[in-house]
């Protein structure tokens, strides 16, 4: 089955501009009940005049969380809303682990049925920690108390959210919190967990009423955050919020630059998207320029993996402004595209330029890149080398760690030969293009379907058999 050119699946990390260099548009979603039309094709990079691939590494997931839950109502989701790097970084990877705090650089691939076009995939990973390693934390939760919060059981789900967190914090860790509607409001300064009763009863006086002045909440955050900076501590704003601001600054330029020069300072942003109406946008774009990451919960179950099984382990950097630059053998190579990462695109020349921004990596974390890729006829030697630069959380020292693969080394046929988390991979991407654009990897949904009930047993692991259910539900969809 061959593999068609990617339709809108982002750029070569050549001349793209970055999302940060803009405002984003507060649109509400629309409730759309079938897909939109696709959007034009975008050529795939001929390596006779575009050899490198730079981008931003990004462990956002919020898209595929968002999706989920739409799917999971019967409806269709927003195609501006679907990044299929979010799609893929959903699932569990099987990368080896560094000895020290750098990454591990993983390369492979396969070929798409006889033909010249193949799958490249590459893949970092962090070295794991314990809970109990970690240095303190200083967390700072501000959490949307807006009329658009009162969706049945949306503002019970953030608090049973964060009782959860503060019962598995460590007594070394202090926690401010921050509620805002109209108006930021700060419900409890810093706090060490020896105080977790004042902390507890502080969630509980979370109550919804008045507009979102989410500008005026987050200002008040960072300003609690800053306060109480801890230079031995890991300094983190979570956000909790739909993201559907209608008070405040409406242009959100200073409010983007806001979160950025506090990023300098060490203070970082997790986002944390709820509710059947979503901004993701704004809280993408707000975690993208705060140096953090970007995550979508609309279950207990989603809090639960969020709040107790990863924030717990993840609160420090492995990495600061990690970025992956993939250099492509124009004499194996006639051309590739970058599968999503399209606001996370870097010129060649900014990988090792460390004033650019790049992306934050906590510990256990992996990030994957996919590439179509359209080999030459009779193509050998080195298809591409991968490099990934990242910076010491601490000392700001670069790093770099690389890997390369040859043509030899691709799988014969993805479906019947490939590793099954790369063919899984495949499949989460082509489902998210498909979503967006209506067309990917010339696969339907009926052949999705097919593919990830086969891996679904395969892979011995829920969330495969999660994505199988949910192909089958835009299958009703659609």
């Amino acid at each position: 089955m061959g593999l068609l050119l990617l339709a809108a699946c982002g750029g070569p990390g050549g001349e793209a501009s970055s999302s940060k260099d803009k405002a984003p548009a507060q649109v509400a979603p629309r409730q759309t009940s079938s897909p939109e039309q696709p959007r034009p094709t975008r050529t795939d990079s001929d390596t006779a005049t575009a050899q490198v691939s730079t981008f931003a590494l990004d462990v956002d997931t919020a898209s595929y969380g968002y999706a989920r839950r739409t799917l999971g109502e019967g409806r269709w989701p927003e195609p501006a809303m679907i990044r299929p790097e979010e799609f893929v970084n959903s699932f569990r990877q099987d990368y080896a682990q560094p000895a020290d705090n750098g990454f591990t650089v993983h390369v492979d691939g396969a070929r798409m049925g006889e033909g010249d076009n193949a799958v490249l995939r590459v893949g970092l990973q962090t070295r794991a920690s314990e809970a109990a390693a970690r240095r303190p934390a200083n967390l700072t939760f501000v959490v949307d108390v807006s009329g658009s919060m009162n969706e049945p059981g949306r503002l019970d789900l953030v608090r049973k959210s964060l009782h959860t967190l503060l019962d598995q914090l460590a007594p070394g860790d202090q926690v401010s919190i921050v509620a805002f509607s109209d108006q930021g409001s700060l419900l409890a300064s810093m706090t060490p967990l020896v105080s977790r009763d004042e902390l507890h009863a502080a969630v509980d006086s979370l109550s919804i009423g008045g507009g979102t002045n989410l500008e005026s909440g987050l200002r008040l955050g960072y300003d609690e955050a800053a306060k109480a900076f801890r230079s031995a501590a890991t300094n983190r704003v979570i956000l909790l919020s739909d993201g559907l601001a209608n008070q405040g600054d409406t242009q959100w330029r200073s409010l983007l630059e806001k979160v950025k020069e506090q990023a300098g300072k060490q203070i970082t942003l997790l986002t944390v998207g709820v509710g059947r109406e979503y901004g993701d946008e704004l809280m993408e774009q707000l975690a993208d320029n705060a140096d953090g990451a970007a995550v979508y919960m609309s279950t207990e179950e989603d809090a639960a993996k969020i709040f107790s099984t990863q924030l717990t382990t993840t609160i420090e950097l492995r990495a600061r402004d990690a970025k992956a630059q993939v250099v492509f053998n124009p004499r194996a190579v006639e051309s590739y595209q970058l599968i999503g990462y399209d606001n996370r695109a870097l010129k060649a020349e900014e990988f090792r330029d460390d004033s650019k921004d790049g992306g934050e990596i906590g510990p256990g974390h992996s990030v994957t890149a996919l590439y179509s890729v359209k080999l030459k006829p009779g193509a050998a030697g080195q298809v591409a080398s991968a490099t990934v630069r990242w910076q010491d959380p601490d000392t700001r020292t670069p790093g770099e760690a690389g890997k390369s693969v040859e043509v030899g080394e691709l799988s014969g046929d993805l479906w019947s030969k490939a590793p099954v988390r790369l063919q899984v991979d495949v499949v989460a991407a082509a489902f998210a293009v498909y979503m967006r654009d209506r067309e990917a990897f010339g696969l339907d949904l009926r052949m999705l379907g097919q593919h990830a009930g086969r891996l679904s047993e395969a892979a011995e692991d829920p969330m495969v058999t999660e994505l199988s259910t949910l192909i089958s539900k835009a299958s009703e969809v659609a």
